[in-house]
């Protein structure tokens, strides 16, 4: 699988997140400090990694910055992305299950490398349910995505 990985800061739980993805067999495309000269700007290399799934050049990606919030934020200006800032690995198997979220926003500050592993592990293991009211809720976040009336 492709994945783009954005950080805002060359932090080790950074460098960790990139060598576990490659340890796991994916191509990992890296923006912001983790790319030698890249902006390292959270807005600008969040942007950058979300757009890559957005567009069909990525799979998934994971963006990080110091809360992860304003990576989060970032991601999900982008049409298409459903951004989810996971903590542990329940909220990232939720994410991935009610969500079918493509981009995982993560903490430099609170992810530490075994909470990192657990929350990889979670978000790779699920699958986007196919219960009715889930798949309806991701089709109305489609919709606001593409600037149409949403509600009912």
């Amino acid at each position: 699988m492709r994945i783009s990985v954005s950080s805002d800061m060359d932090e080790p739980v950074a460098r960790l997140l990139v060598e576990e993805l490659r340890a796991r067999g994916h191509d990992v495309h890296a923006y912001g400090a983790l790319s030698p000269g890249a902006d390292a700007r959270w807005a600008v290399c969040s942007e950058r990694a979300a757009r890559e799934v957005a567009e069909g050049r990525a799979d998934q990606a994971v963006v990080c910055c110091w809360t992860g919030t304003g990576a989060s934020i970032a991601a999900n200006k982008v049409p298409g992305v459903r951004a989810a800032l996971c903590t542990d690995g329940y909220t990232a198997d939720g994410a991935r299950r009610w969500n079918d979220a493509n981009v995982l926003a993560l903490s430099l500050r609170l992810t530490s490398g075994p909470l990192l592993r657990e929350i990889l592990d979670a978000w790779f293991a699920g699958e986007p349910a196919q219960d009715a009211e889930d798949r309806d809720n991701v089709t109305h976040v489609e919709r606001l995505d593409a600037g149409h009336r949403a509600a009912r």
